[in-house]
């Protein structure tokens, strides 16, 4: 009885390991929002664009891994394939979520100590099927399409570009695809720079010349989104199939420094205090459409076969998407924690945010082993492996 499981491709270290390294910016990013007073005092500031490079990621990943794999594999092959990959973590991510729902209760979060059980149920198992919370349904106070574990909005997405993927952007030719990057660069930079074309972009003080947002249910989110998904993927699935790479020398020490100094760059700052400027349109613009892809091309060009190297990407990459999805119910644990005691001394502050940190790597690297990566391996027996 011989199997036709269709192996999967060797794997690009660098770019997994680029991966986690941005996952784990994500973690410090939302920790440290707790301590901020706006978007553009937040300390690690564009830590947001992280969301972007991992959509690019994803674009250039599913180009490699199944472009030229279709004449072996049909659609249903395809969707069970990123299912068994993806939907795990988003089930148990979701379950972490609605289990410490209420550990996050406090002043910045009203809705929390107001939400009865049933209600928290019903939310989890619309996480659980990723379907978004409409805003009539939040449980929160944030207006978040998936109130439990706001991160699963990108992972939502993440599915719409896979689908998007299978039905309609593997057919293209480069030729289409390359216009396609640059009317999405185009909507990039409406974004960026908030010329506002169609008009959706005018309740966006608060975020002005940034692309965070994409977690809600209205036309200017809705907007966002899209264009945050449209240009990265398809860049990153236009790099995969030009095979235009960058060879370097030490790439994934370069590479990880570019990512983490981009994503931890301060806001740039307007005219008056509080503003912020057209210039950080154009730091995200540039990170976006120029800095990421260069990244990706530099770490899928180059190879590292030192042992150190190799299992520091290799640990990175496995924790990367667990990181992701369960880190950020324990950021309102800790949000709780701030709000109840702000008198305490700095020193208990920078412990309790440094030991929520590492908590999170642990539950991630946790998951990992106990839950996913046996949960996927049963799956792709009972599903992915066939009978000849």
């Amino acid at each position: 009885m011989a199997s036709t499981y269709l192996a999967s491709k060797p794997r690009y270290e660098i770019i997994d390991g680029l991966r986690g390294v941005a996952a784990l910016i994500v973690v410090a990013f939302h920790l440290f929002e707790t301590y901020s007073k706006g978007t553009d005092y937040q300390i690690l500031n564009h830590g947001y664009l992280a969301v972007d490079f991992f959509f690019i990621l994803s674009g250039f990943v599913v180009g490699y891994a199944y472009d030229d794999r279709w004449d072996r594999m049909s659609l249903t092959d395809f969707f069970k394939r990123r299912l068994v990959r993806l939907h795990p973590l988003v089930i148990m991510g979701t379950l972490i979520g609605a289990l410490m729902f209420y550990l996050g209760d406090n002043p910045r979060l009203p809705l929390i100590g107001e939400t009865p059980w049933y209600q928290v149920l019903l939310i989890m198992l619309l996480g659980m099927t990723m379907l978004p919370a409409l805003r009539p349904w939040d449980i929160r106070g944030w207006g978040e399409t998936n109130p439990l574990n706001g991160p699963i909005w990108s992972l939502m997405w993440e599915y719409i570009a896979n689908i998007l993927y299978a039905l309609f952007l593997r057919h293209l030719p480069k030729a289409v695809l390359t216009i396609l990057v640059a009317v999405s660069a185009v909507l990039t930079l409406d974004i960026c720079l908030n010329l506002d074309i169609f008009g959706l972009l005018a309740g966006r003080e608060w975020a002005a010349n940034t692309v965070i947002g994409g977690w809600s249910i209205n036309a200017e989110q809705g907007y966002i989104r899209a264009v945050r998904l449209a240009f990265p993927f398809l860049c990153g699935l236009l790099i995969s199939r030009s095979g235009r790479l960058i060879k370097l020398r030490g790439s994934f020490w370069w590479c990880s420094s570019i990512i983490a100094l981009t994503l931890c760059l301060p806001c740039i700052p307007g005219g008056t205090k509080g503003d912020i400027s057209c210039l950080n349109g154009w730091y995200n613009a540039i990170c976006i459409l120029i800095l990421f892809p260069l990244v990706i091309m530099m770490g899928a060009g180059s190879s590292i076969s030192d042992k150190r190297s190799i299992a520091v990407c290799k640990f990175l990459g496995d924790i990367s998407f667990p990181l992701y999805i369960t880190h950020f119910p324990w950021t309102f644990v800790q949000m709780q924690w701030v709000c109840s005691h702000k008198d305490a001394p700095l020193s208990q502050h920078i412990f309790v945010s440094v030991a929520v940190f590492i908590i999170c790597i642990a539950i991630a690297y946790a998951v990992l082993k106990l839950y996913d990566e046996p949960v996927r391996q049963w799956l792709k027996q009972r599903f992915l492996m066939k009978k000849a």
